[in-house]
Parts: structure tokens; C-alpha cells; sequence
């Protein structure tokens, strides 16, 4: 009893902690915002690493959910410093955005506050001075692609 109680504990901490999803509403279809957010990564001097087509997966296997496009990007300017505080931060990087159409035709881009995410995975809160600047980042990227 004792063993399997020790075993679970780390388990239940793990799953007690939980990112906060940031929403940001866009006026425009799930392909214009996604565009948008892919030319405001490339235009703030980031790379966007990935495209990928969630909406036309499921399509793939005969189901709808709608049009959905994760983004996933970074910058080593930025990144990296996370990388040197915990090497389990390169679970949580390179960013991500997901762009999605809801159940009543609104499109949103949400993405897990950097903070949290991070604090998640190295045990603790990494310093502000390092995640300050990813949470300031897809605060002003999903702003600018929301527009």
C-alpha cells in the first residue's frame, strides 16, 4: 500500500498543475488569422517551424471539427534562456499557437502562458526575466494576427 501510495503521489502533483490557456477573438476566418499570425512571427524576426492542419486531418478521416491550424514557432534570442534554466523546457518549446473555428463559428487563437507551462515542467517558476519575453511575445503576435 505504502509503495503504490508513493508511486501515485509524484503522479497526482504532476497532473495538480495546469497551464492557463490565453483566448484571443478574431474576426477573421481560421486560414486569414493563421496567415496573419505566420506573417507577424516572421515579420518580429521568428520561424515558424511548423504548420499544421488539424481542420484537414480530421476531414482526412471523415470528421469535421472545423477549420484548426497549430503555428509552431520560436526564436533562439528567446528560447534558449529557458533552455539553460531546465533542459525540460524543450518540451514546452518552440511555441505554439493553436487557430481554431468554435462550435458557433468564431475563431480564436490560444496558446498555454508560457509561465505556467515552464513552471510545469522544470518544478518551479523560472525567472521572470525568462519568461517575460515569450509571454510578451504571443501577447503582441496574437494581437497583431487578430487585427
Amino acid at each position: 500500500m505504502l509503495r503504490s501510495l508513493m508511486i501515485a503521489l509524484p503522479m497526482m502533483a504532476a497532473t495538480a498543475l495546469s497551464a492557463e490557456t490565453i483566448k484571443v477573438a478574431s474576426g477573421k476566418s481560421v486560414a486569414e488569422t493563421a496567415n496573419a499570425l505566420e506573417a507577424a512571427i516572421e515579420g518580429a524576426g521568428a520561424r515558424v517551424f511548423a504548420r499544421v492542419d488539424h481542420g484537414g486531418g480530421a476531414q482526412s478521416v471523415g470528421a469535421d471539427i472545423g477549420g484548426s491550424e497549430l503555428l509552431i514557432f520560436g526564436n533562439p534570442k528567446v528560447g534558449t534562456p529557458a533552455m539553460i534554466e531546465s533542459r525540460e523546457a524543450g518540451l514546452a518549446l518552440p511555441l505554439k499557437v493553436l487557430v481554431y473555428e468554435d462550435a458557433a463559428g468564431g475563431t480564436w487563437l490560444a496558446y498555454e502562458d508560457p509561465a505556467d507551462r515552464l513552471a510545469e515542467l522544470a518544478g518551479g517558476a523560472l525567472p521572470e526575466e525568462v519568461t517575460a519575453p515569450m509571454a510578451g511575445a504571443l501577447q503582441k503576435l496574437t494581437a497583431k494576427a487578430a487585427e
